[in-house]
């Protein structure tokens, strides 16, 4: 984690990517309380009832701080946590004074469990434990859970409830209390320092994620999206009300009763145009993951088609750069990808189980410049990690294109987009 993260999708303890099963609908959420910002909160009827959807903004970059976080209020009084962007994993969960071990945040900014701890008897956590792993022996006993990455960091806590004040897109203020893991004990094993934020956004295909549980109270679609701009920022929207009526390229979402992830295999590789004879592949989009994984096969195909295209042009091996794996340098340091994209070409995933839906990854979607002015393949193989046959399309290559993860309808959809622009939102209707 943190820069240059490479961490990916969410494991649990027993199941490589397989985090949490489908939970009964409404286990986790109670009825929605009054609004924790001084208005009065609307209840879902008929008329309204998944009529509005949330916006937040969205800070953070690739490069090179490695990760997009949002800002979220949680408890009453509420109280501010940034949380890592994670469509690769369904649990959210914030650093726990409880105390804590391996927390990143000073103790003033952990979150502080007061008398709203999870039981073994609530429907939330027997759902959690849906492979019968629970290790509860009585239902008075608090939840916990654990939850693993694939870089082997790792969260260990206990399941609590509370309250999240949102401005929803129909001004109006509600404070829904949702089900999250308090983290008390965190776990970084990568070579690289764990990401600042106070937590995880677990946003994965799956019940335990936060829209999941304010669908099942009647207040948004089943519906995530995200605009993540190559400048750095962006915006995280849930419910469809941002979604555009045309011009979306959609494909269904390959689902496994052991994943809760957005996987949209099997796709063909392209580059420049033409086949590189790598088919079948397994893909899976994940917004905690910041660099884009191939497996060994699409991995070698791509560097070895890249280093035969650079043949002949004014750029050298850069071995020195320890960026990332490969990095070239030219006669004068770059400044943007702008510089050094002319060089390259686009690679592009052709999916198979949808007619004509491409995924096209311009050099801007595989490429960054380091401090040291060198242009890096931002494309890694997954196989050093442990990702098997999985092949990742991360933050690199989900830049500048509105990403919509549409759990309704199972599918996944992309556009072109501006990102560096949020989109206007009324103001909070004042209800006496």
């Amino acid at each position: 984690m943190g820069e240059k993260r490479q961490r990916m999708i969410a494991l649990n303890t027993f199941f490589f990517l397989g985090l949490l099963a489908t939970f009964p609908a409404g286990c986790f959420s109670d009825v929605i309380q009054p609004s924790l910002m001084n208005k009065k909160s609307t209840h879902p009827t008929g008329s309204n009832r998944f009529g509005s959807s949330v916006v937040f903004p969205v800070q953070g970059n690739v490069y090179p701080l490695g990760y997009y976080f949002v800002n979220l209020n949680i408890g009453h009084p509420p109280k501010q946590y940034d949380l890592d962007i994670d469509t690769g994993s369904d649990l959210t969960w914030v650093q726990c004074d409880a105390p804590c071990t391996g927390c990143t945040k000073p103790r003033d900014r952990l979150y502080k469990p007061s008398n709203n701890v999870v039981s073994c008897g609530d429907p939330a956590c027997a759902a959690m434990h849906w492979l019968g792993n629970s290790h509860c022996k009585d239902p008075k006993e608090q939840c916990d859970y654990e939850v693993t990455y694939a870089d082997q960091g790792s969260s260990l806590g206990v399941l609590v409830k509370d309250y999240f004040p949102l401005r929803f897109t129909n001004g109006s203020i509600i404070g829904p209390r949702l089900a999250f893991g308090c983290g008390y004990d965190q776990k970084y094993n990568g070579p690289h320092s764990p990401p600042s934020t106070a937590g995880v956004l677990g946003l994965g295909n799956g019940k335990a994620n936060i829209v999941s549980q304010l669908n099942a109270i009647g207040l948004t679609r089943n519906v995530v999206g995200h605009c993540l701009s190559g400048r750095g920022g962006g915006f995280l929207f849930f419910g469809d009300d941002l979604v555009p009526s045309s011009g979306v390229v959609w494909t269904p979402i390959s689902r496994n009763s052991a994943e809760n992830h957005y996987s949209s295999g099997p796709a063909e590789l392209l580059f420049g145009g033409k086949s590189t004879g790598v088919k079948g592949l397994l893909v899976v989009f994940d917004s905690g993951s910041s660099y884009t994984y191939f497996n060994s096969q699409a991995y070698q195909a791509t560097v070895n088609l890249i280093k035969k295209e650079l043949n002949g042009k004014p750029l050298k091996d850069a071995a020195e750069d320890k960026s990332l794996s490969i990095c070239w340098k030219g006669k004068k340091p770059f400044k943007s990808v702008g510089d050094v994209k002319n060089y390259f070409k686009p690679l592009v995933l052709s999916f198979t189980n949808a007619k004509n839906v491409q995924l096209n990854l311009p050099p801007e979607a595989y490429l960054i410049v380091t401090k040291f002015g060198n242009a890096c393949l931002g494309i890694l193989n997954g196989a050093e990690i442990g990702l098997g046959n999985l092949n990742i399309i991360g933050d690199i290559s989900l830049q500048d294109r509105m990403v919509i993860y549409d759990n309704e309808k199972q599918q996944i959809g992309w556009t072109p987009a501006n990102c560096d622009r949020l989109p206007n939102l009324p103001q909070p209707i004042m209800l006496s």
